[in-house]
């Protein structure tokens, strides 16, 4: 399959979109380590005016998908305008084309310097390639791939950007105890009928501490509120943790149950029957968990606090009858977050990275 055989175009309408969803169906046909990002997400964003392009082969067949968008905030923080990339598949004969279709269309643009992704659709919210461990299953919020992916970005002369790694972690007791907090400190936990109010404090923890991360940019309320939609009705209370210091907020992790099986059983349909479907079997899903995102504020840092939070959550998992931990990536430039996942009896389950093609 050559690009003057295929045809990329702009999803326009519904059927366009049916299409470009409906594809992942035929990439990972019977394909259980890959995850589908919720159909629900894909189409908001697409009624919100992310551009979605399909390529069509020679028959009209989609055979490969992404999205071409920019953010300034982003631009502004790698210090250059990207063309960003994003939920980005293909069949193997369509990898060469879709990528050099991509490219085209980032030159053409002509006012961006690198093509960026993919992103889905920032890399503070969720993308990124896999590039190792191939055979361990992906999960909520992360990326599986074949290895042929890796092979396609890297021949067509994209190069490797914030290389991280996914982890896994047993739980298998409740952990070494740990000291008690010192009295001006206290844990405290999630709280489903104070959820708003929780989740704008962890907006302010997020922000801060994560603000001297190469990729990372500020997350406002209306974006948070987006991505944790329906979060209260998967909440595990005792998995959202957050530390204060004389009563200031310092540090917070926020760990879900992994729902994973569920999203590849309906292929990421979470329409509203499938929600209520969800709810009514979510304890079947409380055995394995993801850890979202955890951060301490930069002036609080290396005192222990995440430490601290981190043996509080062991026990609430083995308490909770968590078996394993999954955690989404960690750059292999934050050694200190990875030796909390290695204290835990980690290892690293997923290589991982994001690609960058200079234009």
């Amino acid at each position: 399959m050559t690009a003057d055989r295929t045809r990329f175009e702009r999803v326009v309408d519904r059927r366009g979109l049916r299409e470009f969803l409906a594809l992942t169906d035929r990439v990972y046909a019977d394909q259980p380590r890959f995850v589908p990002t919720p159909r629900q997400q894909i189409r908001r964003w697409w009624r919100d005016g992310t551009p979605m392009y399909v390529l069509r082969d020679t028959g009209g067949t989609v055979v490969g998908r992404t999205t071409l968008h920019t953010d300034a905030a982003l631009d502004a923080k790698l210090g250059r305008r990207c063309q960003l990339f994003g939920l980005t598949e293909f069949t193997a004969p369509a990898a060469e084309p879709l990528l050099a279709a991509i490219t085209a269309a980032a030159r053409a643009a002509g006012d961006r310097d690198a093509l960026f992704g993919p992103v889905a659709l920032l890399p503070n919210q969720a993308g990124g390639v896999i590039t190792a461990g191939f055979a361990d299953r992906g999960f909520v919020d992360s990326a599986w791939n074949p290895p042929r992916y890796v092979t396609a970005y890297e021949s067509s002369g994209f190069r490797r950007r914030f290389e991280s790694d996914t982890w896994i972690c047993p739980i298998s007791g409740p952990g070494t105890p740990a000291d008690p907090p010192e009295g001006e400190l206290r844990v405290h936990r999630g709280d489903v009928r104070r959820l708003d109010e929780q989740l704008d404090l962890l907006r302010e923890l997020l922000n801060a501490s994560f603000a001297q991360l190469g990729y990372y940019t500020q997350i406002s309320a209306a974006q948070l509120r987006r991505q944790t939609d329906g979060l209260a009705y998967l909440l595990d209370e005792s998995l959202l943790l957050y530390l204060t210091r004389g009563g200031v907020p310092v540090a917070f992790v926020l760990c879900l149950p992994d729902i994973s099986e569920f999203l590849v059983r309906v292929r990421g349909d979470l329409h509203p029957l499938n929600q209520l479907r969800l709810l009514a079997t979510r304890r079947r899903y409380r055995r394995e968990a993801v850890l979202i995102i955890k951060g301490v504020l930069p002036d609080h840092q290396g005192r222990g606090y995440q430490r601290l939070l981190s043996a509080e959550l062991r026990r609430n998992l083995h308490a909770g009858g968590y078996t394993t931990l999954r955690s989404t990536y960690v750059g292999r430039d934050n050694p200190a977050s990875a030796a909390q996942f290695r204290a835990l009896g980690g290892r690293p389950l997923h290589g991982y990275t994001f690609y960058e093609k200079e234009l």
